[in-house]
């Protein structure tokens, strides 16, 4: 497994844009960590997805504090329906996978220079 961290300061306005390097795997969790102090501000937005295609990885209003997701995507047969489990009829998730892409992250109404890290677990 690899880690990739990204460091993001907002602008003035309380946005910001950064990018992880490019890679090819599956994405198993998005961590956002929210340091002690000049952190962003509570409240913040993110926007997560592929950069090539925009398929979302995480995408959240309202953020108060460090958060964990692990990205999952329906799974479809070759016929293009829906895979599910048969009791209940919950879909079947599994991990997203890039290939040779990077991981966009925006922030929204994060606060004027502040910052926050997150770091993208991938197989």
């Amino acid at each position: 497994m690899k880690r990739f961290k990204v460091n993001i300061t907002t602008a003035a306005d309380g946005s910001a844009v950064a990018y992880t390097p490019r890679f090819s795997g599956k994405i198993h969790q998005i961590e956002y960590v929210k340091p002690g102090s000049g952190g962003f501000d509570n409240g913040v937005d993110f926007t997560v997805t592929g950069e090539a295609t925009g398929i979302s990885l995480w995408a959240q209003n309202d953020v108060n504090a460090s958060a964990v997701v692990a990205p999952r995507m329906p799974t479809h047969s070759q016929a293009g329906v829906a895979s599910l489990y048969a009791s209940g009829g919950t879909a079947v998730q599994a991990p997203i996978g890039l290939a040779n892409d990077r991981v966009k992250i925006a922030i929204a109404s994060g606060g004027n220079a502040k910052t926050g890290a997150f770091h993208i677990v991938v197989d």
